[in-house]
This record gives structure tokens, sequence and C-alpha cells, in this order.
């Protein structure tokens, strides 16, 4: 039996199994509209076999937009691409879901292929500007980069409400969960945490104020939010830089997240700061999981570096995580959850987690390759091929 491609219940919400596709920004977006291209990216996960598919970080407001590429829900014309996209994945059996976000002093940034930092002579010879860009404190996401605006509490306010109305958008679109973005170095992240957050108000200072804000976005989202829905959140388990937030204080940040109704953290790590002070390996997020659902009592998602099923599996049978998200991994194999499926399963189910329109005929090469192999010698390269006499060749 298999722990990871069991049905697993988040309230109202039925996933068929335990894979999760992990939220990777595209930024192929104009003035924040879903297109076929999103269409397409996200469906082939769906058809791959996941169990809930979460579409990319999706800005609340333009000016919570990374790059001039990214999706948004902060206008009711940004609806209808996005229904598609939800449409498509739960017509295919999987669970819909959308991670809404403000980018914060990680804003008015180029893609990563035009260079990854902030906008050029290049950036504005396309048309594209910087934006103001706002932030917990005025301090720069790194050398180099736009000095941020601290946000007033009139702007926070603001804030809150755009988080609800884009939670409120993200249902007329139908979808299943919303996860709200609190990782990375973004907006919420750096309210959280005390290398960013140098506020003296009721907003900073010790590790309850620095939550304050946060609480206060995930709290307004799961009241407009409806109840038979999940909502994860989104965190840096630690902040990646050594004078940065620890563990204990995700855990801390899960106890509240658990009281005010959120269903699941996603434990994610870094990005507080360009630098990334530990070492990263196989699975290196998962102890993060692991511990956030023991000591806080609330379930996780798994993430960063999960490659193998036997892995995956073992992460949720021995408990240390409720589901595990495939990141990049999923990005070279967008049918790794049905390989991981067949991997895991008795022969006899082989192919059967298949959408039906390809899993009969690859169950019949299986069948063809497996009757040939009986009289042929196993070999490492496929046997020549000779063309019978008297063939067009």
């Amino acid at each position: 039996m298999s722990t990871l491609f069991e049905k697993h219940q988040l309230r109202g919400v039925s996933l068929r199994n335990r894979l999760m596709l992990s939220p990777m920004c595209q930024y192929s977006a104009k003035d924040g509209f879903a297109t076929d291209y999103h269409l397409v990216e996200l469906g082939r996960f769906a058809l791959g076999g996941f169990g809930l598919v979460m579409v990319e970080a999706t800005a609340v407001v333009p000016e919570g937009r990374i790059t001039h590429g990214d999706l948004g829900l902060w206008d009711d014309d940004h609806i209808e691409g996005l229904a598609r996209i939800a449409h498509f994945l739960k017509a295919n059996g999987v669970a819909a879901a959308i991670q809404l976000a403000h980018a914060g002093p990680k804003a008015s940034e180029q893609r990563p292929w035009q260079g990854n930092g902030p906008l050029d002579e290049a950036d504005f010879a396309r048309g594209e500007e910087n934006w103001r860009v706002v932030s917990a404190a005025a301090n720069p996401y790194g050398p180099g980069w736009l000095t941020p605006t601290a946000l007033s509490l009139a702007e926070m306010e603001s804030v809150k409400e755009a988080f609800v109305a884009a939670a409120a958008r993200a249902q007329k679109a139908g979808f299943d969960v919303v996860e709200v973005h609190c990782a990375h170095g973004f907006l919420l992240n750096s309210f959280l945490s005390a290398v960013t957050n140098t506020r003296t108000d009721d907003y900073g200072g010790d590790r309850e104020r620095r939550m304050r804000f946060p609480i206060e976005v995930v709290q307004a989202v799961r009241a407009a939010w409806p109840k038979e829905k999940p909502l994860f959140v989104r965190v840096s388990a630690v902040d990646g830089i050594r004078e940065g937030g620890s563990i204990d204080d995700t855990i801390a940040f899960a106890r509240h997240l658990k009281e005010i109704g959120v269903d699941i953290v996603d434990c994610s790590s870094g990005g507080i700061a360009p630098r990334y002070d530990f070492p990263s390996s196989w699975g290196y997020q998962v102890p993060y999981a692991d511990a956030v659902r023991r000591e806080a009592g609330i379930a996780t998602v798994a993430v960063g570096l999960i490659v193998d099923a036997k892995q995956a599996e073992a992460i949720v049978s021995d408990s240390r995580a409720d589901l595990v998200a495939i990141g990049r991994e999923a990005l070279l194999n967008p049918n790794w959850a049905l390989h991981a499926h067949d991997q895991l399963k008795p022969a006899d189910e082989l192919f059967a987690a298949w959408p039906p329109q390809s899993g009969w005929w690859l169950k019949g090469r299986s069948a063809q390759i497996s009757s040939f192999t009986k009289t042929v010698a196993k070999s490492v390269a496929p046997p020549s091929i000779e063309i019978p006499n008297g063939a067009p060749k």
C-alpha cells in the first residue's frame, strides 16, 4: 500500500493523492492576465497525475508583482482567464489552488532570464518601468535594489483588503484552495523577519508584534474564504541567513495560524536576502515541515529537492508532512506523479493512473515489449531492425 497515493481530505476538498505541484512563476502574463500558455503549462501537471496543482504567485495589487510578467488578481477582468485554468484542472480530477502574493521589497524586478535584478536600461527600452516598492520598513532587498517605502497603517489596511478581494475573485474563478504567500522575502515575510522589519510601532519589535500584520491578513482571508475550502500559508521556515529568523519563530507563527483556521503550512525557506547560508541537499527542507507539524500541531507541506518516488513516499508514510510538493523536478518531468504511482503500486496497476487517452496506449506498448523480451535477449540498446526485402527504403 502507498500512503502517497491514498486519497486525502482537506475540509470539503478531496485530493486523489498527496502530491502537490508547487507554485512556480512563469513571468509570462501581460498586465496580470493569464493566457493560453498558463492553461497548457499548468494543465500538463493535471494530466501528469498530481492531486493538487497550484497556480504561481498571483499579485493582489499591480505594485505587488515581482515582474511585469506576473499573474494578477487585482481586477475582476482577471477572473475569466484563471477560471479556464481552474475548470480544466478540476475537470481532470485535480484540486485547483492559487497562491496570493505581494512581492513587497522584491517587486519591480527583471524576469530571471533577463537579469533577475533591478530593472535596467534594456528593460526601459522595452517599455517596462519601475513602480513604487513597499515593505515593512525602508530596507532594500540587497545592494543596488530599490529602496522600499515603509507601509503606513492606512496602506497596510489597503493591502489587507486587497488580499481579501483577491480571495473573493479566486472563489468566483472556481479555485478549491487559496495559499497566502508569507515567504521568500515578499511583503508579509518582510514583516515577520527581524532582518527586514525594523519598525518601531505596534507592527515591529519583538516576534509577536512582527507576526501581527501577517496574522491579520491571513485571518481576514480566512473569514472571506468559504469554510468548506482549505487555506494554506507558505512560509520561509528559516530566513536562510544566520542572523535571520529560526524554525522556533516559524513554529510560534504556525501555532497562531492554526488558531485562526489555517489548514496547512507550506514549509519553504530563504529569500529574505540575496544569499543562503545553510547547506542544501536532497529533501533539505523536510525537517522544517516535520518540526512545524510536530511542535505546532498543524498539517504541513514538504518541498525542496524531493526527486524520487520512494523519498516522497517515506515523507508521508513516516508522518513528516501531510503533502509533498514537487517543483523543478516536475518541470523536468511533468508526468512525475504518474511515474511515481507506477513505481510504488503493484505491477497489475501499471498505467492505471494515467489518463485513459494515453494509458491504454502505454499498457499495450508494455505488453508488446514484454512479449518479445521473453525471446529476445535484453541489451543496453534495442536490437537493430532489418528492412524486409522489397520494402520501401
